[in-house]
């Protein structure tokens, strides 16, 4: 964990050094000064600590652990967020704001680590210290967000006891100081965190080392020379000091040991020797004999010392960047052990220490794309009443009983020892085993639970039944390969425990009623069975339509109305999307331009795009085809796409949506408020109009919640000067509220269901007549 460095002296005692480090201060003991005391002499401002997550506990039990807690002199302030998204909004708002005390997996895994990018790439936010919680290891976040953002520290929950979290809090408000009182010295500090993004992307030990000693001199203008050192060894008086990397003419020391003991004493190196001892004993930075020392602390007590030849004295500038650079430096050498705690977390059960089901699609899909895949089979293996053994015994037996039937897959199963097999658990009860058809055997596999296991000096008889897929009869990705599997394990439960059952293709009944259904929309859609529906738009001020949203739907030969739900997913899965899309965007253009000869000149048509039809090639010149041919005038035609497909792949969507804006045809993002949209995103995109999402329309009238997320849509849209629709209204009631709100537009039941050509002319006459 990074700490700052302060002792420079070489008269500077272990316990100086000590007393200089610990700027933390409990009310409760003795040399305490009152609060009282504080105010007369006049106390600083506090430290504002921002603690984002979506658990209230983590909140409560964090300012609780920290409460009348000083740091350099001043008291702590604590700001609450719930959420990334308020958050980020707290960030724009308030100031000074020190550290961020960040839950990684919020309202979607990868919350934090997006939020880390807003902060350090939108926002601009540099000083601000930010230190990862999370409670879900098995979500590993992305190593390239932990490399490149400048993140002061990476804990799980279940690890970040008082002491550590008062410790990695005071080690990040010391760093935000520095980084704030050296903003003078602007050229040092673009340089050292250039250096951690530099450190950050190597990958190992030595490399990583090597770069320490090269920024270092760097950023003390000399060449490169000297050592970094980490103590090995446990047992006190045997102990040594590796040099893990060297540079210049030190370069012959890199992996001997340093000490009075060894060669190099003889050589000129007992000083280097000395400071390194010191360094690492006294945890604090010093300056004698010629050498410069950097001290930098890590997890799991492998501490590390960087030695440079330093003859000259430091100034205070070059101290306070040394500084703020050990703290830098600190999380670079953890980030190797970080990663591969990381990818630990990513890719092993937690509890077994087994592949888990992320790594386990890699192998499968490693192994549908090699020669194995002949050979191969996949079984899932479900323990049988494990949850009424769970409730029974508890499930801290459980869990035990889990760990011993891993073991048991991964050494008995074959007789190397389950070599070229691979056992993973994939969550709950569940095993698999993957590896060659003659190993992977229910046979084999069901003989390993005849004998109990021996679980906290109980016996324990488990039975198992399995799913079993051969991989050369599959024709999927390894997702899909599991999905058959789960098909197959649900039809040997469906017939007796402790059973197996084979997947066949006959089996895929899911997979044929997709099929059946696609070629059932072919036809359909060939024999016109697709049709159009017009709902109005509704201008809630003036009460009047200013336009209509086309939506496709679908009658089959029988009369039943299949749901768009049910079949555009099919469309887009079979690229009949493309087709279809175009059909759409050619029936409502053509609806628009009948309108528009009925007199009706100012109405806009809206028109749903799919992610699939919006990505392909030819896309653009569709749509400029459509409106030649149909003669609508673009300026009247909106295209609405979901916020999703608005956040993917940002660069490729700018351009594609500046070719559709240079048509003049304008742009909606649609059930927006359900994406994680950043706002200079949304800017780049260059959009017209933002709709909100029926969800949060439907809860205006009986959720605080659901008010607020729609007055900032609205906000929002009025912030960029884009227009805001909201749909799904359904009651007078709720447009009410969307007015006072300011929300401009609407559609919704209240108004009109969507109609057909012939109703929705019937339905504006009627308007018409009733304004006039």
């Amino acid at each position: 964990m990074p700490v700052s460095i302060t002792p420079w002296s070489a008269t500077t005692t272990a316990h100086d050094a000590r007393d200089a480090r610990d700027d933390l201060v409990f009310v409760d003991e003795a040399d305490t000064p009152s609060p009282a005391d504080c105010c007369a002499a006049g106390q600083l401002p506090s430290w504002r600590i921002l603690v984002v997550d979506d658990d209230a506990d983590v909140h409560s039990t964090t300012t609780f652990a920290l409460d009348n807690v000083e740091m350099q002199g001043r008291r702590l302030e604590f700001l609450h967020a719930f959420s990334a998204r308020e958050a980020r909004l707290m960030l724009e708002r308030e100031e000074g704001i020190a550290v961020v005390l960040l839950d990684v997996v919020m309202e979607r895994p990868d919350a934090g680590l997006q939020l880390v990018r807003q902060i350090r790439e939108e926002l601009g936010m540099i000083e601000v210290r930010i230190i990862l919680r999370t409670g879900q290891p098995g979500y590993a976040p992305e190593l390239e967000a932990i490399r490149g953002y400048d993140i002061n520290d990476y804990r799980t929950k279940s690890e970040l006891t008082r002491t550590k979290l008062y410790t990695a809090v005071a080690a990040a408000v010391r760093s935000y100081q520095q980084l704030r009182a050296l903003d003078a010295s602007r050229a040092g500090l673009e340089h050292i965190l250039s250096a951690g993004a530099q450190l950050m992307a190597l990958h190992g030990v030595r490399d990583v080392a090597q770069g320490v000693l090269r920024q270092a001199a760097s950023l003390l203008g000399q060449p490169p020379g000297g050592v970094l050192c980490v103590r090995e060894g446990g047992h006190a008086g045997h102990e040594v000091l590796r040099v893990v990397a060297a540079e210049g003419q030190h370069h012959g020391l890199e992996g001997s040991g340093l000490g009075a003991q060894d060669a190099t004493g003889a050589h000129g190196y007992a000083a280097l020797a000395g400071i390194a001892d010191r360094t690492l004993r006294e945890r604090g930075s010093l300056a004698a004999d010629g050498w410069l020392s950097l001290y930098f602390p890590g997890k799991a007590g492998r501490d590390f010392a960087a030695c440079l030849p330093f003859a000259r004295k430091l100034d205070d500038i070059e101290r306070r960047l040394l500084d703020v650079f050990a703290s830098v430096v600190a999380v670079g050498l953890d980030n190797v052990e970080l990663v591969t705690h990381l990818n630990q977390a990513a890719f092993r059960d937690q509890l077994t220490g087994l592949p888990n089901r992320t790594r386990l699609v890699e192998l499968l899909d490693a192994t549908l794309a090699g020669p194995q895949r002949a050979t191969a089979t996949l079984a899932l293996v479900d323990l049988d009443h494990f949850a009424e053994t769970n409730d029974a015994l508890g499930h801290h037996f459980g869990d035990l009983l889990l760990v011993a039937v891993g073991e048991r897959l991964s050494s008995r199963l074959s007789p190397a020892g389950g070599a070229g097999l691979e056992i993973a658990r994939i969550g709950g009860d569940i095993f698999c085993v993957l590896g060659d058809a003659a190993t992977v055997q229910p046979a084999p596999i069901q003989a390993l639970f005849r004998e109990p296991f021996r679980i906290d000096g109980q016996d324990v008889q488990v039975s198992a039944t399995l799913g079993l897929v051969r991989l050369c009869e599959h024709d999927g990705s390894g997702v899909d390969a599991l999905k058959d599997a789960d098909i197959a394990l649900k039809r040997a439960k469906s017939r007796q425990r402790a059973g197996h059952f084979f997947f066949s293709r006959s089996m895929g009944v899911e997979i044929r009623e997709r099929v059946r259904m696609m070629h059932a929309l072919r036809s359909g859609f060939q024999r016109g069975e697709l049709f159009l529906a017009y709902q109005p738009q509704v201008d809630l001020a003036a009460n009047r339509a200013f336009g209509a949203e086309a939506l496709l739907r679908w009658r089959t030969e029988d009369g039943r109305l299949v749901g768009p739900d049910r079949f555009i997913p099919i469309a887009e899965y079979s690229g009949l999307i493309v087709d279809i899309g175009e059909w759409v965007l050619r029936q409502a253009l053509a609806e628009l331009v009948r309108l528009r000869a009925a007199g009706y000149l100012d109405f806009t048509m809206s028109v749903n795009v799919s992610q699939v039809q919006f990505r392909h090639q030819h896309f653009v010149d569709m749509l400029r085809r459509a409106l030649d041919d149909t003669g609508a005038p673009p300026e009247f035609v909106e295209l609405e796409i979901t916020e999703s497909m608005a956040m993917e792949e940002p660069a490729l969507l700018v351009e594609k949506l500046a070719q559709v804006k240079r048509t003049g045809v304008s742009i909606a993002i649609d059930d927006f408020g359900t994406g994680f949209s950043s706002l200079s995103h949304l800017q780049r995109l260059q959009v017209d109009r933002l709709k909100i999402d029926r969800a949060f329309v439907t809860e205006i009238t009986g959720s605080a919640r659901g008010s607020s997320i729609a007055e900032m849509v609205i906000q929002l849209g009025r912030n960029l000067g884009l227009s805001v629709i909201a749909e799904g209204v359904e009651d007078e009631r709720q447009a009410h509220i969307l007015r006072s709100l300011g929300c401009p537009l609407a559609q919704g039941f209240l108004f009109s269901r969507p109609l057909s050509p012939e109703a929705l002319l019937g339905w504006l006459g009627k308007a018409q007549t009733e304004a006039a």
